[in-house]
């Protein structure tokens, strides 16, 4: 059992948009994001950006009596560097938080990682789960693990899975089979969880690369018994991230039917934002409103992230 409860629990993710350290790491395609690579990634403007991240984390709260996320799954890090350098920030490091990080085998270092607050939040077990892909040519084609973690919320047994699907950059319906793939680890690791254990506490949560209404979502709904609040937040107007035009949500946070209902000793779904805040957003037409980014291409714009957070809020039932 933790030391407290929190009373009201702040559940987050974040793309971070490429949270590289400066320095070159072999075998992993990050020359780019180095002093002399194309980005011109220095010191200086790593530095910048943890702690543009770090303030977001610390405010995704703000909004609510939670004030400060106790779960947060982060996508786009190099490493566990990157981890410990952004939990010394100033807006972090009195707060708490501690990670668990895996590398993964994704070709451009990328990882998944999960941020919790040690006060509210006692691990069991972790570990990364392989998505295994295949190009056209039988070889493998690597992507990023989904980081699972078995621990105790306020004493409450939860089961998280930190996404980042296969993207879309070579044509949604070239890659919708990558996501379905993705979707399917997850359910195969649910459905070996159910044999030790009755009505799980899940939540899923990350860049799935697709929409609540994509048929690699559709396939988790339609198998397990899932809430996905995101899908009330659809708009033409609002999403978490904005491509050519158009409002996406595919940073998303599935929960069990098990949130929807309370009792003593129980968290219960209350609410799902996304976290775009005026702060995160451009300033200027005709990009007004969209997330603030670091990099459009190789031109620094110094921001934040291309993705916005997204967050609910749980309530804790003494």
């Amino acid at each position: 059992m933790t030391a407290r409860a929190a009373n009201s629990v702040i559940v987050g993710f974040y793309n971070l948009e490429n949270l590289f350290d400066p320095v070159d790491q072999p075998g992993v395609l990050d020359d780019d994001f180095t002093p002399e690579g194309s980005k011109h990634w220095t010191p200086q403007r790593y530095e910048k950006k943890l702690r543009k991240v770090g303030r977001t984390i610390s405010r995704l709260g703000s909004l609510s009596d939670a004030k400060f996320p106790v779960l947060m799954g982060l996508a786009e890090l190099e490493n566990d560097r990157v981890l410990h350098d952004l939990l010394r920030m100033e807006s972090l490091k009195e707060n708490g938080m501690d990670f668990i990080h895996y590398d993964s085998p994704d070709e451009r270092g990328i990882d998944t990682a999960l941020l919790f607050h040690r006060e509210f939040f006692e691990p069991e077990h972790c570990e990364p789960l392989p998505v295994i892909l295949y190009n056209n040519d039988g070889s493998r084609d690597y992507t990023r693990d989904i980081t699972y973690v078995r621990g105790n919320l306020n004493g409450e047994r939860l089961h998280i899975f930190v996404n980042h699907w296969p993207s879309r950059r070579d044509g949604d319906h070239e890659t919708v089979a990558k996501r379905l793939a993705a979707s399917g680890t997850i359910l195969s690791h649910m459905n070996t969880l159910e044999q030790e254990e009755e009505n799980p506490n899940y939540v899923i949560m990350g860049d799935f690369n697709d929409g609540p209404n994509s048929e690699s979502i559709q396939q988790l709904m339609s198998q397990k018994p899932l809430y996905n609040p995101m899908e009330t937040l659809q708009s033409p107007y609002r999403g978490s991230a904005k491509y050519k035009g158009e409002w996406s949500i595919f940073d998303q946070i599935l929960i069990s039917h098990t949130f929807l209902k309370s009792s003593p000793g129980t968290h219960s779904f209350d609410e799902a934002n996304i976290f775009d805040e005026e702060f995160l957003q451009e300033w200027k037409e005709p990009y007004k409103g969209k997330p603030f980014r670091t990099f459009v291409g190789q031109k620094y714009l110094g921001g934040y992230s291309d993705h916005f957070p997204v967050y609910l809020l749980l309530n804790y039932h003494s």
